[in-house]
């Protein structure tokens, strides 16, 4: 039986608190971003960006702790920490590029996917515990989602007002 329970535990180099504060603060930070998704009614809302925040930061903890299991210290092994990053990047990518269609000469989904991959950026400090970013990098595309809502109607409209003029001519 104890080998059994050594077989199952793992001496975690990141405490346990710190892991919950972690991936509570991914979940916290998506949701926000999700929020101004869901609140537009758009594909990607509330459920989808906490759940891409939640799971990078699982994968980055799981990265970290990863680098300790003695499995690894084998000399013949190395561990690249960026490949997280490039397989994070690389995989929300893949799910973001799901919500982008093309319908009527039109591209739609581009923020939904662009916010997708932000989540997971935020996930993966979250899960680094780099909160300080976490938190601004959430705080700056909201505010972007926000203030472009304001400003793009008065764009479009302009430039609306722009090619019916050209026609005249």
């Amino acid at each position: 039986m104890s080998e059994l329970t050594e077989a199952f535990s793992h001496q975690y180099v990141i405490s346990l608190p710190t892991m919950i504060v972690r991936l509570l603060l991914a979940g916290l930070l998506g949701a926000i971003i999700g929020f101004e998704r869901e609140w537009q009614s758009r594909p990607a809302g509330l459920k989808t960006h906490t759940m891409v925040c939640i799971a990078s930061a699982t994968f980055t903890l799981l990265s970290l702790e990863l680098v300790n299991v003695p499995y690894f210290n084998d000399q013949n092994i190395q561990m690249d920490p960026l490949r997280l990053i490039e397989a994070i990047t690389s995989g929300v990518a893949f799910l973001a590029a799901g919500f982008i269609i093309f319908a009527k000469g039109e591209v739609k989904g581009i923020t939904t996917g662009a916010g997708m991959w932000l989540a997971s950026a935020v996930g993966l400090a979250a899960g680094l515990g780099m909160w300080e970013i976490a938190v601004l990098a959430t705080i700056l595309s909201v505010s972007v989602l926000l203030i472009m809502r304001l400003v793009q109607p008065a764009v479009q409209n302009a430039a609306a007002s722009d090619d019916t003029d050209e026609t005249k001519s």
